[in-house]
């Protein structure tokens, strides 16, 4: 539907409300569908923003919602898999059923994002069932683009966060896969590509890699985190056979810290091989400018001042 609005699937998730933020900031209407309307309050408050109830697992559903849309942009991923949300259903049959959707509703634009090292036959199943979603975006017939982000961070991260939420409980960091190596990519830069790519139409039929500009191995960055919060903390790396051990006790844990299948996607390195795409007119930001903003000492004043700035967009 020309001049519809920008339907965004994952839109009230981590990188979801930067997106929506940044296609508000442009003049853009969106509609994001999600099962959990509470979830997305945050959004509620952005005037050109719809949030609706709606399960898009439902392929009728997903139809219905294309057939007002101008273009789609599908944010929907997970990292570890749960009884009902599994890999599978999440990635690769989500990703079949947007393309579904598009070519019944007639919507020509999809912007897909991936992750780094997808790749069918990944050394993960989530990377494989990535790089399955991929090919199906791919050979949709649609006008599509594809990012592949390293770890994203950001003040609602789930990664370091989750560090400097571990750190504050252990004397000692035990430490799976201390040598992998990650280039992480702030979540606004994300965002601004996603949101710039249904604007610039020499990015169909692209795939990009998103990095940031420094490259860290786990280890690095746990030890940075430590220092940020003022909780340092001795790191113990553990070997392949202790760390396949404590990632199979953590999956089994509420909350599923970490996976077997974790530990698989990080046998490949988490880096990019090229610059940052200069088309989207972005210098990437590096996590140490951002990182103290929300893990530092000031970081409760700070994220107030972050309440006050969305606000008043």
């Amino acid at each position: 539907m020309a001049g519809g609005p920008i339907l965004v699937l994952g839109g009230a998730g981590f990188v979801g409300r930067h997106v929506v933020e940044e296609l508000v900031a442009s003049g853009e209407s969106v509609v994001v569908p999600t099962r959990r309307p509470d979830k997305a309050n945050h959004l509620q408050v952005l005037p050109t923003v719809t949030v609706v109830t709606a399960d898009i697992g439902r392929p009728d559903v997903l139809t219905r919602l294309a057939a007002q849309a101008s273009a789609i942009v599908n944010l929907v991923g997970i990292l570890n898999e749960t009884r009902t949300v599994t890999f599978q259903k999440a990635h690769i049959d989500l990703a079949r059923a947007v393309a579904a959707a598009c070519s019944a509703a007639g919507v020509r634009r999809l912007v897909h994002m991936s992750a780094l090292n997808a790749d069918p036959a990944g050394p993960s199943r989530y990377l494989r069932s990535k790089g399955e979603a991929e090919a199906i975006v791919a050979a949709s017939g649609l006008d599509w683009t594809i990012f592949r982000p390293s770890v994203i961070f950001g003040r609602e991260d789930a990664f370091l966060n989750l560090f400097a939420t571990l750190l504050r409980f252990v004397p000692v960091m035990a430490l799976a896969g201390p040598q992998a190596r990650f280039q992480p990519v702030y979540v606004g830069d994300v965002a601004r590509c996603i949101a710039g790519a249904l604007r610039l139409p020499a990015t169909i039929g692209r795939t990009y890699p998103l990095c940031g500009p420094g490259v860290h191995t786990l280890r690095e960055l746990v030890r940075y985190v430590g220092n940020v919060t003022g909780r340092p903390r001795p790191i113990v790396g553990l070997g392949p056979t202790l760390a396949s051990i404590q990632a199979f006790v953590l999956e089994h844990l509420p909350g599923k810290l970490l996976t077997r299948d974790n530990l698989a996607s990080m046998q490949k390195d988490s880096v990019c091989d090229c610059a940052f795409p200069a088309e989207f007119g972005i210098v990437p930001q590096a996590l140490e400018t951002v990182v103290p903003s929300y893990l530092g000492p000031n970081a409760i004043k700070s994220r107030y001042d972050g309440y006050r700035v969305r606000g008043a967009r």
